[in-house]
């Protein structure tokens, strides 16, 4: 199969994951302020909520007045620092990027969200190893509800970086935390049948697919590692539950790319 660099069927190993949602930047936000600072602190964190729901809206334009309003009318507070990060990032303002991280993660040192986001930052830049050592921090912090995601991120990372091995360790991990992670075992069996280890590939999905609901990444790798082992009938039969479940998926799409192009 050819490699895409930026579609689907290049195995999506560049797939980093930051948090926008209520579980990362805006957990602190519902936090109340002190009377004193009420007033303030809870317009400036009314205004990431909106600045976030804007920049998840790819509206970019207000998206940035309301972060930088809520800049003014608190500027201590780290989930202000680390939405403008984000921000920054889409508008592709790199230096503003890093030094918002590095405001927030000074003002909040242990907060493992901001950790993976700037994690990810990292390594989309080729900054492999401060990524990485910022994913394991994130993981190890007994208040991160979710460390088999950035345990996944490091594999990630690693694996953009040629560094298989390593890729392998942070993936299994993520498995030990959580065996029903989808994005580590598809990350994991994608990255076997990359190496030719097509049995392993084919026992870990299976064994998934057998106890967890199937998603469109699983499905369409389903498709390849049938493909890889002349197996026409699990071909056949992962491609039609990808079309019927997930009809309008990038996955489905790919799959007829996939088709046109075979070799």
């Amino acid at each position: 199969m050819r490699k895409d660099i930026v579609g689907v069927l290049r195995s999506r190993t560049t797939r980093l994951t930051a948090s926008l949602a209520c579980a990362g930047l805006l957990a602190a936000c519902a936090s109340g302020a002190t009377s004193g600072k009420a007033s303030s602190n809870d317009a400036a964190a009314y205004n990431v909520q909106l600045g976030i729901a804007y920049l998840q809206q790819g509206n970019l334009a207000l998206a940035k007045e309301k972060l930088e309003r809520a800049e003014r009318q608190n500027p201590r507070d780290p989930n202000v620092h680390g939405a403008l990060a984000l921000l920054h990032e889409r508008l592709g303002n790199e230096s503003q990027v890093e030094r918002h991280y590095r405001t927030a993660l000074r003002l909040s040192p242990r907060n493992p969200e901001l950790s993976n986001n700037f994690a990810v930052y990292l390594c989309r830049k080729g900054r492999v190893d401060e990524g990485v050592s910022r994913f394991r921090d994130a993981a190890s912090n007994p208040l991160y509800r979710t460390p088999e995601a950035a345990h996944t991120n490091a594999g990630v990372c690693l694996r953009t970086a040629g560094r298989l091995e390593e890729a392998e360790e942070s993936f299994l991990r993520a498995i030990d935390i959580r065996a029903n992670f989808a994005e580590a075992v598809f990350q994991l069996a994608d990255l076997q049948l990359q190496q030719g280890r097509t049995a392993e590939a084919r026992t870990r999905l299976e064994r998934f697919l057998g106890e967890n609901e199937a998603t469109p990444d699983l499905l369409l790798l389903g498709v390849r590692i049938a493909r890889a082992t002349g197996d026409r009938v699990a071909e056949e039969r992962y491609a039609r539950r990808l079309r019927v479940d997930f009809p309008g998926s990038e996955q489905t799409r790919a799959l007829a790319e996939l088709d046109r192009n075979p070799g």
